[in-house]
């Protein structure tokens, strides 16, 4: 393909009949600049806590003390540094500004670096000051370039309040229009800290903010409603469940933003946030939409077999005990002989499990209030979007409707993760997402909706005015046609 400004990504978008939002690219903080930021929030005495504060995975620990200690491998060699012009564009807005053209880009909603960690720090004055400082570096260093590039404010969700405090600073005072939360807070098991309080580190429970969480933090949600800011997520999974690996970076990476998207969309819908908050729209980043085609599937399957009406079919209390006792006398044979008459109550058929009949609910989706399986669909696809890198292969499942259920066509959204090591080349991330079209993969229509339509949506959903003053400001009339 002939390229313009000497990339094929340009020569992409010059064929292309309407814009290119990027949803997901990122920015590599100058860390010296960052760094002041830090103190004139909070002093020198919180800086120096903040340079102990970051996570010990990022840190070059001998495979024996992670081995001793447990502690996973995280993140190594994560930046562009053979190509300088591509970090120098990571860390540099002007620069990043000038090439979005050559980059084949229209407008960058754009996310920090080491920033995303600054939420899940525990210290709660380091937290609160770094995430403060973020913050102000991504109003500040960006702000004469918002007609291209929207930076994000990043919100600590430890407490409603801090969440709540934050998001007020971020967007009424500082300007920012978009937003990213932690997904996850990790809290210490309490029996294990009043009995154990050294190990309450390694035993700690994941709070989703939905169900049986510490909080009601149904404050935060509404205040993003008042704001017109959609939550969006970015956290890790590296170091959770089965991606522990104490020295595998790959093992670990693989899958990890797409198993954090899942748990805390899960927890978003069965704990009845979209019931609550109908016009809320989430964006859950970086971890494609593979995930959520099977979640979306998996909980129309799971409400059809077990939604508050079905699922007394399981109820113990509705087994024939004589009946069952009888069919194993006479079908049982000589290993059974005798000991049918134990199934005397139901907690005796499978030992080990609740078959108590005495539950506080029979009802798992009573917080959605699920009372159709088009209540589903209706509550899920227009609620949620998945940010999609440009050459991954899944993204086609966002718009299968043979396959998705009730004919349904996914939130997918492109993210174009420029910054990272997944992208050891800016110029070549719109022409990777085109090969989806040239693959037949895709179709155009769904291109349009992925790189276009369905952001425009997502971001102008509860801010019509998000996109006002910007270069592709005028494209909203293309959206209204679809």
């Amino acid at each position: 393909m002939a390229s313009v400004n000497g990339s094929a990504s340009a020569a992409v978008r010059a064929r292309l009949t309407h814009p290119v939002i990027d949803s997901d690219g990122h920015t590599m903080e100058f860390a010296p600049l960052l760094s002041d930021f830090i103190k004139e929030a909070a002093g020198p005495r919180v800086l120096e806590r903040f340079r102990h504060s970051l996570p010990e995975d990022l840190s070059p620990i001998p495979l024996e003390e992670r081995r001793r200690r447990a502690i996973a491998r995280g993140p190594w060699w994560v930046l562009p540094a053979e190509n300088t012009t591509d970090l120098a564009t990571a860390m540099l807005p002007r620069l990043l500004y000038e090439r979005m053209d050559e980059l084949g880009l229209d407008f960058t909603v754009l996310y920090p670096s080491i920033s995303l960690f600054f939420p899940h720090m525990e210290d709660e004055e380091v937290r609160r000051a770094a995430c403060r400082a973020a913050n102000r570096y991504a109003a500040e260093v960006f702000a004469e370039f918002s007609d291209r590039i929207a930076p994000v404010g990043v919100i600590p969700m430890h407490t409603p309040r801090e969440a709540v405090e934050e998001l007020e600073y971020a967007v009424r005072q500082l300007g920012l229009k978009a937003v990213v939360m932690a997904s996850y807070v990790r809290r210490p098991i309490p029996a294990v800290a009043a009995d154990y309080p050294e190990a309450s580190r390694y035993a700690y429970w994941l709070d989703n903010f939905c169900i049986d969480g510490q909080y009601d933090y149904d404050p935060v949600w509404a205040k993003c409603v008042e704001l017109g800011v959609a939550p969006t997520f970015h956290s890790s999974a590296m170091g959770l469940g089965g991606r522990t690996s104490l020295s595998n970076y790959m093992y670990n990476h693989i899958g990890h933003f797409g198993a954090a998207g899942e748990a805390l969309c899960k927890a978003l819908f069965i704990g009845g946030v979209t019931r609550r908050f109908p016009t809320l729209r989430f964006a859950f980043l970086e971890g494609g939409v593979g995930w959520a085609a099977g979640l979306y599937a998996d909980l129309i399957g799971h409400w059809e077999k077990r939604n508050a009406k079905s699922v007394e079919k399981y109820n113990p209390a509705r087994v024939n005990l004589e009946q069952l006792a009888d069919l194993c006398r006479r079908y049982g044979g000589r290993l059974f002989e005798g000991r049918a008459e134990r199934l005397s109550r139901p907690a005796r058929l499978v030992p080990g499990i609740d078959n108590s009949t005495e539950l506080a609910t029979h009802d798992d989706w009573s917080r959605c209030g699920i009372g159709r399986v088009e209540d589903i669909a209706e509550l899920f696809v227009p609620n949620f979007y998945f940010g999609c890198e440009a050459d991954d292969p899944m993204n086609a499942a966002a718009f299968d409707t043979r396959r998705n259920p009730l004919g349904a066509r996914l939130g997918a959204i492109f993210g174009s993760d420029i910054g990272h090591w997944d992208v050891p080349d800016m110029r070549e991330v719109v022409s990777e997402a085109y090969e989806l079209v040239e693959h037949g993969l895709i179709t155009q229509e769904d291109l349009r909706d992925f790189m276009f339509t369905n952001p425009w949506r997502l971001w102008t959903a509860m801010n019509p005015g998000f996109f006002a003053g910007t270069r592709v400001e005028g494209a909203g009339a293309m959206v209204a046609s679809r």
